[in-house]
């Protein structure tokens, strides 16, 4: 599978733009608010119904225009393949597939996988335990229809009985049916969550760990630990022991929704002891375990799209992930750099051909 066109209309910093990319390494070069990133935004878009940076559809409205447009044809198995995504103000988004209507955008995430490694990555190591549960459920969404359904469906009941716990601590009037049916419910969605999850992360880990000796040659020692309190008990026993302890916080406290992955070096977190390249390394290795599994098991190779990631990462960490990603393993790519002597002496080096567009203030040279 491979993006063969991309056009844009009033999109971020372009008024109008339509690129031709080669399957194989495409590079967009230029400095630093030149609109490089955009561009991978927009592909991004085209995959998973979203930006990859800000989840108001409106904000990404090109200013003083009231709507933008992307469409993409893909290459799929050899046939062609038309995404069309329009958003006007204050009005729903409409994405089309082959000119068809989707009646959910989740029956399209999936279907054009894609992996994405940015600056922007930090957070999953330095915020809180959601940006690591929102890495673990993008993979699995891209993989699995069903496994979206429930993450939607446990965080309406989470929802709805964390209000119900509030409700109880404002009134005092508690229903316990009420309560029992919320239960069952956060139960089902949430054991079959668990499950995916954790099947998951236990061939994930190997993955991984391939990969990120392979970039450091073996020169650190890195885990990945899932964390869940499904891993001690069941959610229906866990649910019966906190009832008394969320009333009095007026919040659910235990399910899935508490998930977290522990990022370890060196028997320390990652968090307080990693430095920056060994971060930057570690979140690379993370992404490439993702591209690795989901083309296990979609049988073919999403796109891989690799934001201004030279940066804090020395010329040896940049010369093993290049060779990973110009090896057969990897399908199309796209990067953004500021330099393009850089880009071009890169793959220069390893005989790989690139294809460059020059980006300036919203205006694209190929």
């Amino acid at each position: 599978m491979y993006l063969q066109q991309l056009s844009v209309i009033n999109f971020k910093n372009y008024a109008e733009a339509e690129l031709t990319f080669s399957d194989g390494v495409n590079a967009f070069t230029g400095d630093n608010g030149a609109g490089k990133t955009n561009l991978l935004d927009a592909i991004h878009y085209l995959s998973l119904c979203k930006s990859y940076f800000n989840p108001i559809d409106s904000q990404q409205i090109k200013q003083g225009a009231d709507f933008f447009i992307i469409n993409g044809n893909f290459n799929k198995n050899n046939k062609h393949e038309k995404i069309a995504c329009a958003v006007k103000r204050n009005q729903k988004k409409q994405f089309k597939h082959n000119k068809k209507d989707y009646q959910r955008l989740a029956d399209h995430i999936g279907l054009f996988p894609l992996v994405m490694i940015s600056p922007y990555d930090t957070s999953i190591i330095t915020e809180g335990s959601e940006e690591r549960r929102k890495f673990i459920d993008n993979v699995l969404s891209q993989t699995d229809h069903h496994y979206l359904d429930e993450v939607i469906a446990y965080n309406k009941v989470l929802n709805s009985r964390n209000a119900f716990l509030k409700m109880i601590a404002d009134t005092g009037r508690y229903d316990p049916h009420l309560l029992e049916v919320m239960d069952e419910q956060l139960i089902t969605a949430g054991n079959s969550i668990f499950n995916k999850r954790k099947a998951f992360m236990e061939g994930f880990t190997d993955i991984f760990n391939q990969h990120y000796q392979f970039l450091t040659e073996d020169a650190e020692k890195v885990e990945l630990i899932y964390e869940s309190q499904l891993l001690q008990d069941d959610l229906s026993v866990l649910l019966r022991k906190s009832i008394e302890r969320d009333r009095a916080l007026e919040r659910t406290t235990a399910g899935i929704h508490k998930d977290d992955l522990q990022f370890i070096i060196h028997g320390m977190p990652m968090k307080k002891f990693g430095s920056q390249g060994q971060q930057k390394s570690f979140l690379i290795a993370l992404k490439l375990a993702q591209y690795t599994f989901l083309t296990r098991q979609k049988g073919f190779k999403p796109l891989l799209l690799l934001d201004d990631i030279f940066d804090k990462l020395d010329d040896k960490r940049v010369t093993k992930l290049m060779q990973m990603v110009s090896d057969n393993d990897f399908g199309q790519v796209f990067i953004t750099d500021t330099s393009i002597n850089r880009v071009q002496n890169i793959f220069t080096g390893m005989d790989v051909p690139v294809k460059l567009f020059k980006v300036r203030g919203g205006e694209i040279d190929a």
